[in-house]
C-alpha cells in the first residue's frame, strides 16, 4: 500500500472501542510506509515494532474516549450559550469561521442527504494578566489583578459525518502526528550523516590538493606547499569524521537506528502529545472568576491539546455538531471588480 492510500480511508484504520490484530498490523504497516519503507528489509521489523504500536493505540484509545461529547455550534445559540460567547466575539463569527472550512463544505457537498456534521473546532487560547475592578467585601476594588481570556485563530479542518466517525479520525490524525515526530527525529539523523559524508569528501579533496602543491591558485602560481601542521589538522578532522560516520554505521545499521527511533517515539506517545479537559469560570467579559466569588459568571469547559514535538503547539478545542444551514453559501467571484485589476 502506497503513502497516499493510507489517507483514503482514515476512519477505518482506528477504532477507539476495540483493538484488533488487523488494526495493529495496519498501524505497523502505516508506520513503516510513512517513515521509511526500507525498514521492511530489517529482520523481525514487524515483530519489533508491534509492542510500541500497541502502546500508542492504547494511549490514543484512552485519549479519544475521554473527549467530551460534541456540543451544538449554532449562531442562534450564541446569546444563550456561555461557551459560545466565550469562544466567539459575535454570533456572526460562527458562520464566518465555518465558511472558511473547505473540508466541511466538501463533506456536505459529497453527502447531500446529510443535515448535520461533526467537527473539531480548534482555537488559540490567549491568557493575559490585567488590572480591573472586582467586588470584595461588598465594596468595589480598583486595580485588582485578574486573568483575561480570549480565543482566536479558529479553525475547523477535521470533520466527520457523525461523532463516532469524527473520533476515529481524531485518533488517526494523532497517530500520524506521532509518526511525523518520529520522521523528524530520523530526518535529523539523516541530515547529520549527509553532512558528515559531504564533509569527508571535501576534506579528502582538500588534503589531496594540499599534499600536491597547495589548493587552487596556489598550485598554479607555484606557491609553497601547505605546512605540515595544516595537513596534520586536516588528517585529524578526517579521522574524527570517520569516527562519527562509524558511530552512525552502515546502511543496515542506519535502518536499525531509524527503526529504533520510530519505536522509541511510539513507546512514549505521552512525551509528544498531551490532552486535558480545562474548565474556567468566566465573567461575561471573559475574566477568570474565583469559585468563591459571587460575581456573575459561567463555567466554560473545553479541551486543551499540548503538542510537545517540533514545533511545539498549544491549542484549545471542542467537538461540535453543525447543521448544514449554518454553512454560508460559497463566495462568488465578482468578475467586474476583478477586471479592474487586469
Amino acid at each position: 500500500m502506497g503513502i497516499l492510500d493510507w489517507f483514503k480511508n482514515r476512519p477505518g484504520q482506528f477504532d477507539p472501542d476495540r483493538v484488533s490484530d488487523e488494526m495493529v498490523r495496519g498501524a505497523v504497516d502505516k508506520a513503516i510506509t510513512l517513515t521509511n519503507p526500507r525498514l521492511k528489509l530489517l529482520p523481525n521489523c514487524h515483530r519489533r515494532l508491534t509492542p510500541a504500536v500497541t502502546t500508542t493505540i492504547e494511549f490514543l484509545r484512552t485519549l479519544v474516549q475521554a473527549l467530551p461529547a460534541a456540543r451544538p455550534l449554532a449562531s442562534a445559540m450564541w446569546s444563550s450559550d456561555p461557551a459560545l460567547k466565550a469562544f466567539f466575539v459575535a454570533s456572526s463569527d460562527i458562520p464566518s469561521v465555518l465558511g472558511r472550512s473547505d473540508n466541511l463544505r466538501t463533506l456536505f457537498d459529497k453527502f447531500p442527504e446529510l443535515d448535520e456534521a461533526c467537527l473539531v473546532l480548534g482555537m488559540a487560547l490567549n491568557e493575559k494578566r490585567v488590572l480591573g475592578m472586582a467586588l470584595q467585601g461588598g465594596m468595589v476594588q480598583r486595580d485588582v489583578a485578574q486573568t483575561s481570556v480570549s480565543f482566536s485563530d479558529h479553525g475547523t479542518r477535521i470533520c466527520g459525518s457523525d461523532e463516532a466517525r469524527l473520533r476515529r479520525i481524531v485518533g488517526v490524525e494523532a497517530f500520524e502526528y506521532l509518526l511525523g515526530q518520529a520522521l523528524s527525529e530520523i530526518g535529523r539523523e539523516r541530515v547529520e550523516r549527509q553532512e558528515l559524508q559531504g564533509s569527508r569528501a571535501l576534506m579528502r579533496a582538500r588534503l589531496r590538493l594540499l599534499q600536491q602543491q597547495g589548493p587552487g591558485l596556489g598550485s598554479m602560481f607555484g606557491g609553497a606547499p601547505a605546512a605540515a601542521s595544516e595537513q596534520a589538522r586536516l588528517q585529524a578532522e578526517l579521522l574524527e569524521n570517520e569516527r562519527q560516520l562509524g558511530a552512525i554505521g552502515g546502511s543496515e545499521l542506519v535502518l536499525d537506528a531509524e527503526l529504533e527511533s520510530l519505536t522509541t517515539v511510539l513507546e512514549n506517545p505521552q512525551r509528544y502529545l498531551h490532552v486535558e479537559t480545562k474548565c474556567l469560570r468566566l465573567s461575561p467579559m471573559n475574566v477568570v472568576i474565583d469559585a468563591a466569588s459571587t460575581d456573575a459568571a459561567a463555567d466554560v469547559d473545553f479541551g486543551l491539546a499540548e503538542l510537545r514535538g517540533s514545533p511545539p503547539m498549544r491549542r484549545a478545542f471542542v467537538l461540535a455538531r453543525v447543521a448544514r444551514s449554518e454553512l454560508p453559501p460559497p463566495k462568488k467571484i465578482n468578475f467586474d471588480d476583478a477586471m479592474r485589476y487586469l
